[in-house]
């Protein structure tokens, strides 16, 4: 009976020391068409592969390459075992695949622009799975924001000044690592309150920002935007707005009281949003004042 060594579609080539014993030593080595990259990889290395259609065309004591796919149920030998986010592979060919000729062509039409407001429904639909603690939700939302990474990524790739899906990654993996001194370098073991000083310490350094607001996006919900300023200003030393008198015991109660703000505005025909975007808008301007920022 033939051997049969699992190989990977994604990582051709990628083959564990047990793999090479067995291909040493078999009479032949032969490859299903789902492993014909990695056929093609070790032909290059000057190993003699062939090609069959399916593992009873091979002969006794032959390795027949062959994808996880591919085997089935049959007992298989893995000849090496995809790293965690080898599936990542998949994402970016397929994105390839929807945006070159041939492709969709709804998604070959699309921009940075039209795509924009995707990006930020998805990210609503995986919070409100996260907040709903659904983790079937969870998988699905987070996928649907990971397409938008990747195609925006290959938007970009097609521009003379653009950058890749690797480029992104790239810059992730070097702020990652820069921004944990206490895990990647020698800045020594910190606690959380140390972490947080550090982070905060790192990016400003990195973001030269030359105003209190900056880099606070504008878009989102009033009242996020104003805590992401109350917060950065405390962080700063600015001043922050008075505290509001708050006659409840918990968060719940807070919701509730809120909703009861939002109900009476509505009686009145006011936008709670509205109001809070523009006192909010109002003290961003008062941060950048006091920071010294001049104002347009």
């Amino acid at each position: 009976m033939p051997l049969l060594l699992t190989v990977s579609p994604r990582l051709p080539g990628l083959l564990g020391p047990a793999a090479w014993q067995l291909l040493g030593r078999a009479p032949a080595v032969v490859a299903l068409p789902g492993a014909a990259a990695t056929a093609a990889v070790l032909r290059d290395a000057g190993v003699a592969v062939g090609e069959v259609p399916d593992a009873a065309a091979a002969g006794p004591g032959d390795v027949v390459l062959l994808t996880a796919e591919e085997a089935g149920d049959a007992s298989v030998v893995v000849g090496a075992p995809e790293p965690t986010g080898a599936r990542l592979l998949d994402v970016v060919a397929v994105m390839d695949r929807l945006r070159s000729p041939g492709g969709c062509p709804w998604d070959a039409e699309q921009t940075h622009a039209s795509l924009r407001g995707y990006l930020l429904e998805e990210a609503h639909e995986a919070y409100d799975a996260i907040t709903d603690e659904d983790p079937v939700a969870m998988r699905e939302e987070l996928g649907d924001v990971l397409l938008q990474v990747a195609f925006h990524a290959r938007v970009a790739a097609e521009s003379p000044t653009g950058f890749d899906v690797d480029d992104v990654a790239d810059g992730l993996v070097a702020k990652l690592v820069r921004r944990h001194p206490h895990v990647f370098a020698d800045a020594g073991d910190l606690d959380v309150a140390g972490v947080e000083a550090g982070w905060e310490a790192i990016k400003k350094a990195e973001k030269q920002r030359r105003s209190p607001t900056e880099g606070v996006s504008s878009t989102q919900s009033a009242a996020a935007w104003g805590a992401a300023l109350v917060s950065r200003a405390r962080r700063a030393g600015l001043p922050t707005p008075p505290p509001a008198e708050l006659a409840v015991a918990d968060q719940a109660a807070l919701g509730e009281q809120l909703l009861g703000v939002v109900a009476a505005a509505a009686d009145r025909g006011w936008d709670v949003e509205d109001a809070l975007r523009t006192a909010v808008r109002r003290y961003a301007a008062e941060l950048d004042a006091a920071a010294g920022v001049a104002q347009p």
